[in-house]
C-alpha cells in the first residue's frame, strides 16, 4: 500500500514503523473472515482492513475523530488478523500507534474517561484484592451485570512452603490481579512446578505486566510498568538465581514478550528488554519438555475436556499447537469445537467497555463449545476464564488447576 506520510509523522519512530507495516498490506481481504467484530457488525470500519484504512489516512494528515476512536476501540486487539494475513502485517503494532495517535487528537467524552480512569486506578490498586472480596460477599444482590465480572472463589489449597529447597528455581508474576480474583491458579502452578521439583519465588519491586495501563490510553504508564519489571527481573536470571519467569495468564505473557519491541526506542532499556525474552515462558512451554515426568506423577487422567485457545496464546505467542499438544500427553480428553480460533469476547477490559460485543462473542463462543457436551472448559488466561463462566454453569478452569487435581486430588 502506497503511503504519504504527514510532514509531523515523517522521520518519527511511530511514522516510520507505521509506513513500514502499513506498505505490507495488499488489502487482499483475507482478514475480514476471521475479524469477530466484522463477523458480528459486517462493518468493513470495524475490521482490519477497514481500520488501516482509517490509521493511514490520520498518519496522512486527515484529522481524526472520535467515529474513528469508536472503531479502533471496537477493536479486540485478538490478533487473529495476523495469523490469517498472507503478507505478514503486523497489525497489533500499527494499531498500537494508530490508538496512541488518535487518543492524542481526540478527547474522549467525560464518561468513558472517567471509566477508563477508574478501572486503570482500581485494577491496579493495593485495594483492588480487599474490594475484590467485598464484592464476593455482596454478589448475590449485585446486579446481573456486575456479579457476572466477580469470579467464584475456589479453594486455592496448600502453597508449597519449602520452594527454596529445590536446585531450580523460577520467578513468577506478583502484583497482578489474578491473584485476588482466583488465586487457586497461581497455588496450583506452585504445586505443579514444587511436584516436578522446581521451586517459585517472586520478584521484589516487580509489578503489573503494563497491559491494563497500555490498552486504557496509558502507553506511557504501561512502559514505566515494564522498565520496572525488566529492573526486577533480569538480574536475578543473569545471575543464574532463577532460570525463567513463568506466566500463566497469557494475557500477561503476551504483553511480557512484547517489552523488547516496546522498549526499543529506549537507550536505557532496549538492550535490556531484548535479553529479558528469552527467559520469558508460559507454563505450557516449561512442561511441555517434561511431559512424559509430568504424566508419570498424575494420579489419574482429565474427562471430557474443552480448551479455548486464548487469543494471546494462539495468535499473539504461537502457543496452541504446543499447548494442545501438551494438554493430550498428559491425558486431557480434548473436544474438537468451531470457531476455536475467534475471540470469546474478554480482551482485557473490553467486556466492560464494549459488553454488548463481548457478551455477543461470548455466547457465540459458548454455543460452539457446549455442542461437545464437555464436563469441563479449559483455558489458560484469567480474563477468559471469568468472562466464560458468567454465560455458563459448566466449570470453567486454568488447565494447570486441573492438572494440579490429576496429580494431587
Amino acid at each position: 500500500m502506497q503511503t504519504q506520510l504527514a510532514e509531523w509523522a515523517r522521520d518519527t519512530d511511530d511514522g516510520r514503523e507505521a509506513e513500514e507495516i502499513l506498505r505490507r498490506c495488499v488489502h487482499c481481504g483475507f482478514c475480514l473472515a476471521t475479524c469477530p467484530t466484522y463477523l458480528i457488525l459486517g462493518d468493513e470500519l470495524d475490521s482490519p482492513r477497514g481500520r488501516i484504512y482509517q490509521m493511514k489516512q490520520v498518519l496522512e494528515g486527515v484529522q481524526p475523530t472520535y467515529v474513528t476512536q469508536q472503531h479502533l476501540d471496537r477493536c479486540l486487539t485478538c490478533r487473529n488478523c495476523e495469523t490469517t494475513c498472507p503478507s505478514g502485517v503486523e497489525y497489533g503494532k500499527l494499531v498500537d500507534i494508530g490508538r496512541r495517535l488518535v487518543s492524542d487528537r481526540v478527547q474522549r467524552p467525560w464518561y468513558q474517561r472517567w471509566l477508563r480512569g477508574a478501572l486503570r486506578h482500581l485494577m491496579l490498586s493495593p485495594a483492588f484484592g480487599p474490594l475484590y472480596r467485598v464484592g464476593r460477599w455482596v454478589r448475590p444482590v449485585l446486579p446481573a451485570v456486575l456479579q457476572g465480572k466477580i469470579a467464584v472463589p475456589r479453594p486455592a489449597g496448600p502453597i508449597p512452603v519449602h520452594a527454596q529447597r529445590h536446585a531450580r528455581q523460577v520467578l513468577m508474576l506478583s502484583n497482578c490481579v489474578q491473584p485476588a480474583m482466583l488465586p487457586s491458579i497461581d497455588a496450583a502452578t506452585q504445586r505443579v512446578l514444587d511436584t516436578m521439583g522446581v521451586g517459585t519465588r517472586f520478584a521484589a519491586k516487580s509489578g503489573c505486566c503494563g497491559a491494563i495501563n497500555f490498552h486504557l490510553d496509558a502507553q506511557a504508564s504501561a512502559r514505566d510498568q515494564m522498565r520496572a519489571n525488566v529492573d526486577a527481573w533480569l538480574p536475578l536470571l543473569e545471575s543464574g538465581l532463577v532460570e525463567a519467569v513463568i506466566v500463566n495468564a497469557t494475557g500477561c505473557g503476551g504483553m511480557i514478550k512484547d517489552y523488547a519491541h516496546h522498549l526499543q526506542h529506549d537507550p536505557a532499556y532496549a538492550d535490556r528488554a531484548a535479553r529479558l525474552m528469552p527467559y520469558v515462558l508460559d507454563i505450557a512451554e516449561f512442561l511441555a519438555p517434561m511431559a512424559a515426568q509430568v504424566r508419570a506423577k498424575m494420579r489419574r487422567t482429565p474427562g471430557r475436556t474443552a480448551f479455548h485457545p486464548p487469543c494471546t496464546l494462539q495468535h499473539w505467542q504461537g502457543l496452541r499447537p504446543l499447548t494442545e499438544r501438551l494438554l493430550a500427553d498428559l491425558g486431557f480428553d480434548l473436544q474438537t469445537f468451531g470457531e476455536a480460533h475467534l475471540c470469546c469476547g474478554s480482551a482485557g477490559t473490553y467486556s466492560i467497555t464494549q459488553p454488548t460485543l463481548s457478551k455477543g462473542l461470548r455466547d457465540r463462543k459458548l454455543q460452539a463449545i457446549q455442542e461437545t457436551l464437555p464436563d469441563t472448559i479449559v483455558s489458560a488466561n484469567i480474563g477468559c476464564i471469568c468472562h466464560l463462566q458468567s454465560g455458563t454453569d459448566t466449570p470453567v478452569r486454568h488447565w494447570i488447576e486441573t492438572l494440579d487435581e490429576a496429580m494431587h486430588g
